[in-house]
């Protein structure tokens, strides 16, 4: 365990939209250091699925995490020699951060396409409210929901 809690970082804003979602995707999406192609990647993605629905391409990526945020989550709690799946309420920036782990990670499970048109078919699925990426949201709202009978051990 850490001795104290861990420091929040700042995270830098992107080039093109200025915006931290876009940001924090392209870093998520990044691999071996080669932000670059991984700003490429994400651009090429983001806006040619909002160019499916004729918005902005970051309202495009920002509405399409806000459909895929978790509401509530387990955690398990030990109580009395017991484990027990307790449902929380999801922080605001974890919200976020799970949002983009699950559409990146969905994402990179799939093959046979450039990675950027994988990730535009993620993203369109999501802001759909269908794909990968919402099915793991319901999963865990629906875990939650079945273990609301332990809400009580909750602290």
């Amino acid at each position: 365990m850490r001795g104290h809690k861990a420091k929040r970082r700042v995270q830098q804003k992107d080039a093109i939209y200025g915006s931290y979602l876009v940001a924090r995707l392209i870093s998520k999406v990044m691999q071996h250091g080669k932000k670059s192609t991984a700003s490429a990647l994400v651009y090429e993605a983001i806006e040619s699925g909002a160019k499916k629905f004729k918005i902005e391409p970051d309202k495009f990526l920002e509405e399409v995490v806000a459909k895929v945020r978790p509401s509530l989550e387990v955690r398990t709690r030990r109580v009395g020699g017991a484990n027990y799946a307790v449902p929380v309420p999801v922080p605001a920036a974890r919200q976020e951060t799970l949002a983009i782990r699950w559409i990146v990670d969905n994402t990179r499970k799939k093959s046979g396409q450039s990675f950027a048109k994988l990730l535009e078919t993620e993203l369109v699925a999501a802001f759909n409210g269908e794909g990968d990426a919402m099915k793991k949201k319901a999963d865990v709202e629906k875990m939650a929901d079945a273990n609301k009978a332990f809400a009580h051990f909750r602290w």
